[in-house]
């Protein structure tokens, strides 16, 4: 099976605290087609409140066997890429990013930390393109037949 990866970065948003005891909290925004020279949890935005900033690097690892999977997401109408933010400590850790969207559906299902679908740019469009290309075989859909077997046969009669 063949694998590769890229290394990505990720931008996140301060989100302001909805009631009187919500805590501010941070997600995932953005992905940047390569990790950028700058320390974790630089600011990004010109205004300098810090409401952008940068939260690391994440690998994007692409396997042989899911080549489908990231078809349907380049064929989606907006291709996307999964970032999964966890706490530690008074800041948030890029745990992981996926462009499989099925993958993406299983991380939104537990209860690790925030997991935000951001936009994927064309430079990581064009190197997921390129890796389907390359390594996706089409598989035919094979629909099984009930193995039937009478009353008789089952040793009910």
């Amino acid at each position: 099976m063949a694998r590769e990866t890229l290394q990505i970065g990720v931008v996140v948003q301060r989100c302001k605290p909805v009631g009187p005891w919500a805590q501010e909290s941070w997600l995932p925004v953005a992905a940047l087609p390569a990790a950028p020279d700058l320390a974790v949890w630089s600011p990004l935005d010109a205004s300098g409140a810090g409401d952008l900033r940068y939260a690391g690097a994440a690998d994007l690892e692409f396997l042989s066997g899911q080549t489908s999977h990231y078809r349907d997401n380049l064929v989606s109408g907006r291709p996307s890429i999964w970032v999964t933010l966890r706490p530690e400590g008074d800041a948030f850790v890029v745990r992981v990013a996926s462009a499989d969207p099925y993958e993406g559906e299983s991380m939104a299902d537990g209860l690790e930390g925030n997991v935000e679908a951001v936009p994927m740019p064309a430079a990581i469009c064009a190197v997921v393109e390129d890796f389907v290309a390359r390594f996706h075989v089409e598989r035919p859909f094979v629909k099984r037949k009930r193995d039937r077997m009478g009353r008789r046969e089952q040793g009910l009669e």
